[in-house]
């Protein structure tokens, strides 16, 4: 049996969480924009309205969402591609699901706090160390797995 169908109980796990972060990081894509033209802050002039006159307007409301959506780009990505490595090495479906599960709160968790309700540190800190640590974790995994068969 392939690893990779929906018959293998930790890659159908896997492809919920990740459709469930591909979503939300299509969501923060959409957060910006909606911010944008509730500032009327934008960054190019051709994008500039009547509202700002076609000047360029920076908004820190506006940069903080668009932080955060970078910074999904940065950490859901290398998950994803992790992750369907970590499937390879057929793992326990229990530690699966805690790991899939972990970061995806984590990711959603880093979002919230970040750009949607502004909170002080260390909630921000504590959500990203939280999505390293099961990025760390997998790469140990993955590395652990294959090192006997090189």
């Amino acid at each position: 049996m392939s690893l990779y169908t929906s018959h293998n109980p930790v890659f159908a796990t896997f492809s919920f969480y990740a459709a469930l972060l591909i979503i939300k990081t299509l969501f923060v894509a959409f957060l910006t924009g909606w911010t944008r033209f509730r500032k009327h802050a934008f960054q190019n002039p051709e994008d500039c309205n009547k509202m700002n006159r076609g000047k360029v307007k920076i908004d820190e409301d506006v940069e903080r969402v668009r932080r955060a959506h970078l910074n999904d780009l940065e950490n859901i990505l290398p998950f994803l591609s992790l992750a369907l490595l970590y499937i390879g090495t057929d793992p326990n479906l229990g530690t699966a699901k805690f790991l899939f599960r972990t970061f995806t709160a984590a990711r959603f968790s880093h979002t919230f706090v970040y750009a949607v309700v502004v909170t002080p540190q260390p909630a921000r800190a504590l959500s990203y160390i939280v999505g390293q640590l099961v990025n760390l974790y997998l790469i140990y995994a993955i590395l652990t797995s294959y090192a006997s068969s090189l």
